[in-house]
């Protein structure tokens, strides 16, 4: 809030605040002015939203015409600066430092957005407390299709108040309360309203201290919502004693594509809570086989589920249009390992797949990474922090060859690479999408880099946009020369990083100079870090120079000025 806002409140004037304008505009001037004008062409004719505005204000008798008529201009600088396209079916007000008194204003201009259908209030502390000044509103705006109010601080009289309201948007399809707290335990006062037909397709609870009790009638509830696309229950760990009522509820919900249950405690060792076989084993057997159409499976962060896919049923297999699967950070087994090394290579419309944080893997991954080459659609590979040794980076780099499709190849923290980077030279050569390339912290040597640059030189990663070489404090000055002269032909490159380790700090080498040439010649690029890289004053005098005469915004995240 400005100072003048602040004043005007403290004063008590009654003109109009526009400070939730101004942060809902800011950075599009431009934009708000070619409104204004398109605006200024149609004052003579009024626009549907007006008319239905005059619909709806006559239905109560007003003191004056004098009194609709400042209504109406009131609202139609809200339309003005705000762009009309804009709050007639969306208003997005996320993360925009909402105080009291703008929640109050955008109160007072719900009734006059009859065909909202977007509306965001995320990450604005002060909704807290405060919801129920909106859901008193809601019949105003039964077109709602999409409501986010996540990390809103919502209170338990918030909770039950949006329950109330849910009634009046049948249309709903969207709903996002994730990072409140309070929804924890009072999940039934929220969904109670959630009847068969519903149209909900998307439910995201993540972190909402969810009880064993709202998991339990979450399941109960989950056969009603038939158009259910995407469930997300991620970083709740106490619904795992509600995971059989889920299970069972899932079976019914035969349209799901997402399904997230990152960091839900999930183990392998439940037999205390009525899992005799592991809980993964469980909860593939009485779910998966009816979750046909799932596209996207995130276990990822339940680091006690080592051991729970060593007897991984078939039924996983039967997820053959699963395009994402997330497993990094589940503390696999060489058995967990041999497990997925029989299912993942038959899901053949596989895109992303992330195995990293997974240690244990580095000895025992030879026969999963060699049959990679059976999932052409593979977009996105992450092994990172994996430790990968010699053999198991050797099968990988055999099987990249035949992953054409690649866009994300992540490598970093995996000290194999260091000195072995040829033996992913054919992958690099023949990749035509790749876009995003991670070998931070892989030892690389100068050779490595080298090699990197003849592979540019060449012509080849014409597509990269993002390159992190962090972390690689072996690489002499003379490699990063080699690497800086030919960088030049990553011409759709945006990031860059060649940051040293926090503990190492080095003087730029002439390299620098060439660094800087390479950028004039990259269009798009926008990051450059160097930390911990310490800049002569030479140097200094040549970044200064080219910061001045640069047209455009490149930030050089470097270690300061020697």
């Amino acid at each position: 809030m400005s100072q003048t806002r602040k004043k005007t409140s403290s004063e008590g004037e009654t003109k109009p605040q526009t400070s939730i304008v101004n942060k809902f505009l800011r950075g599009s001037k431009a934009e708000s002015r070619k409104q204004n004008n398109d605006l200024k062409t149609t004052d003579s004719q009024p626009s549907d939203w007006i008319q239905k505005t005059v619909t709806s204000e006559t239905a109560k008798p007003l003191s004056s015409e004098m009194e609709l008529r400042s209504s109406m201009e009131k609202n139609d600088q809200f339309l003005q600066k705000l762009g009309k396209k804009a709050v007639n079916r969306c208003l997005d007000l996320n993360n925009r430092g909402l105080t009291t008194a703008d929640m109050k204003e955008m109160v007072a201009l719900l009734p006059f957005l009859p065909d909202l259908e977007e509306l965001d209030i995320s990450w604005n502390d002060f909704v807290g407390g405060t919801l129920h000044s909106i859901t008193q509103q809601m019949h105003l705006v039964s077109k709602l299709k999409i409501l986010r109010l996540g990390s809103c601080r919502l209170t338990t009289d918030d909770v039950q108040a949006l329950g109330e309201a849910l009634e009046m948007i049948p249309e709903l399809e969207e709903l996002n309360l994730s990072w409140n707290s309070k929804v924890g335990g009072n999940l039934p006062l929220i969904l109670q309203k959630f009847q068969k037909g519903s149209k909900i397709q998307m439910i995201e609870l993540v972190d909402c201290s969810l009880t064993s009790e709202d998991g339990t009638f979450l399941g109960q509830l989950l056969p009603m919502l038939q158009s259910l696309e995407v469930l997300d229950l991620s970083i709740n760990r106490d619904i795992v004693g509600s995971l059989n009522s889920i299970a069972q509820g899932l079976k019914s919900t035969s349209n799901l594509k997402v399904l997230k249950l990152h960091s839900c405690g999930l183990s392998q060792n439940c037999q205390n809570i009525g899992y005799q076989n592991g809980i993964l084993t469980f909860f593939v057997d009485a779910a998966f086989r009816y979750l046909g159409e799932l596209r996207k499976l995130d276990l990822s962060c339940n680091k006690d589920l080592s051991g729970g896919f060593e007897d991984l049923p078939a039924q996983l297999v039967m997820l053959k249009h699963l395009q994402v699967l997330d497993l990094h950070q589940c503390s696999l087994t060489a058995d967990d390992v041999m497990s997925l090394t029989q299912v993942i290579p038959l899901l053949s419309n596989l895109q992303e797949l992330d195995l990293s944080a997974n240690k244990k893997m580095g000895s025992s991954s030879e026969n999963l990474l060699s049959r990679l080459r059976f999932l052409p659609a593979l977009k996105s590979l992450v092994i990172n922090n994996c430790a990968l040794e010699r053999e198991t980076f050797t099968a990988l780099a055999e099987a990249s060859v035949h992953l054409s499709a690649l866009e994300v190849f992540n490598l970093s923290w995996n000290k194999c690479v260091g000195g072995n980077l040829k033996l992913l030279l054919e992958t690099l050569k023949l990749s035509m999408s790749l876009q995003v390339l991670r070998l931070s912290s892989c030892s690389l040597v100068t050779d490595d880099v080298a090699l990197l640059a003849s592979v540019l030189q060449m012509g080849h990663l014409a597509k990269l946009q993002k390159l992190d070489l962090s972390y690689n404090d072996s690489i002499c000055d003379a490699g990063w020369t080699m690497f800086c002269q030919n960088l030049r032909f990553l011409k759709e490159l945006i990031e860059l990083d060649i940051s040293l380790r926090p503990s190492n700090f080095r003087d730029c080498g002439q390299w620098f100079r060439h660094l800087l040439y390479a950028v004039t010649k990259l269009p798009q690029i926008t990051e450059i870090g160097m930390k911990r890289w310490i800049l002569p004053a030479s140097q200094e005098e040549e970044l200064e120079c080219f910061d001045q005469d640069k047209k455009r915004s490149i930030h050089f995240d470097h270690g300061g000025f020697q």
